[in-house]
């Protein structure tokens, strides 16, 4: 199946059948660069390799991950002796890893203004990286798993208002200009009733290899919800944020993201997500859940042959217009593999393209609640279908981070 991404705003034009959804605009942040995809992490711990001894940068295998070349020391502090030894991270070591990954976003008062928002576009499609063959005979598990391209499914709108959904946009700035994304209101485990926590990708909040957070990182909960700023028009920021706009105090990505991700789709988005926790720019004294109304709880290792999957997001690039929530009902995903050693990635047929990204993939739980399965990361050029993340045990601990952390 061939695969886009999303990151790079100035990239060029594709080559080939993969490319980025962008999250972001025309002037918006630069990328990672496309380079050479990083070669999968060892399983096991290896002794060996530099991290680089002047600070500016090194590559090899630092116990046994094997490092794209070019990263700054910095990155790789924290990091576990193995992709594999980052399942057994308990709080304290994800404690550890974020203070030395700070996430540092000071509010900057109504600095999203209708302007700022309707300008951040989607980039150009990104390089392709290599195409995963569907994979036969089937194995045992569903790691390394790619299946044929599921059929495409066209994407239907979302009906107003979007106040009933826990749907919204993401918006930053990064070195270039400004982007944008799709996201989700999630329950908080620590917090029940009063979740100020948003799911997203994680290239929507962090470029990936060499990269650091993005900045002026806020969500937007039910943008353009009275489709006031619909067909070209310019609304008030009333209107483009009915529950106003959050701020991101605190963000949890997979260090497989901040490490190895790139501007094309590769094993870095089988762990393609992100947690962010939010507060109002205005202090009302409420959680963004009782705000909003609703928020959903993410299942984890959700039984994949059970699952029938639909998407939201706000799709920019052509025939949409990133101001519009839609949604595909995509039934049961397919898989998509980049590397054997990670969770195959869930595919659905969608035509949704670039500004869907980070979008929440939902599913109904066997108590009949709608929960959060996945986040739109890549998917193909031509816009028939798209993939995202498989949430199990590294997903889980980034949620318990952030939740536990406030």
């Amino acid at each position: 199946m061939s695969t886009i991404h999303r990151s790079a705003l100035a990239a060029a034009a594709v080559a080939g059948a993969l490319f980025a959804v962008s999250a972001c605009g025309p002037d918006g942040p630069a990328g990672s660069g496309a380079g050479t995809a990083a070669p999968p992490p060892d399983s096991a711990a290896a002794s060996g390799g530099s991290s680089g001894s002047d600070g500016s940068g090194g590559s090899g295998v630092i116990g046994g991950i094997t490092l794209p070349s070019g990263l700054p020391t910095g990155l790789l502090e924290g990091l576990p002796r193995s992709w594999d030894d980052l399942k057994k991270w308990k709080f304290e070591d994800w404690d550890t890893w974020a203070s030395k990954h700070v996430f540092n976003n000071p509010v900057v008062k109504d600095f999203w203004d209708p302007d700022k928002m309707g300008d951040s576009k989607p980039a150009e499609p990104a390089p392709p990286a290599a195409k995963p063959a569907p994979t036969t005979p089937k194995p045992a598990t569903d790691d390394g798993v790619t299946d044929p391209e599921p059929p495409a499914v066209k994407a239907v709108a979302v009906p107003r208002p979007y106040t009933k959904q826990p749907s919204g946009k993401v918006f930053f700035s990064a070195q270039g200009g400004r982007g944008n994304c799709s996201a989700t209101v999630i329950t908080d485990p620590q917090h029940p009733g009063k979740s100020n926590l948003v799911w997203t990708a994680g290239h929507c909040v962090h470029p990936g290899k060499g990269g650091s957070y993005y900045k002026d990182l806020v969500f937007v909960p039910a943008y353009n919800n009275s489709g006031a700023s619909s067909g070209g028009k310019r609304a008030p920021l009333s209107e483009l944020a009915p529950f106003g706009t959050w701020w991101a105090d605190q963000v949890a990505t997979s260090p497989q993201w901040t490490v190895e991700g790139g501007s094309s789709g590769d094993a870095a988005n089988q762990y393609d997500f992100a947690v962010m926790r939010v507060h109002n720019q205005n202090d009302t004294g409420k959680s963004l859940e009782e705000t909003v109304g609703s928020a959903v709880p993410v299942w984890f290792d959700a039984p994949r042959d059970k699952l029938g999957v639909w998407a939201t997001g706000y799709p920019l690039l052509k025939p949409f217009d990133g101001q519009e929530l839609y949604r595909c009902d995509g039934g049961k995903p397919t898989r998509l593999s980049f590397d054997a050693k990670r969770p195959s990635m869930l595919t659905i047929g969608c035509d949704m393209t670039q500004g869907s990204s980070g979008g929440g993939w939902f599913a109904t739980m066997p108590d009949g609640r709608t929960a959060l399965v996945s986040n739109t990361s890549i998917g193909t050029q031509e816009h028939t279908s798209l993939s995202g993340p498989y949430l199990e045990t590294v997903a889980r601990q980034a949620l318990d981070w952030i939740s536990r952390k406030q």
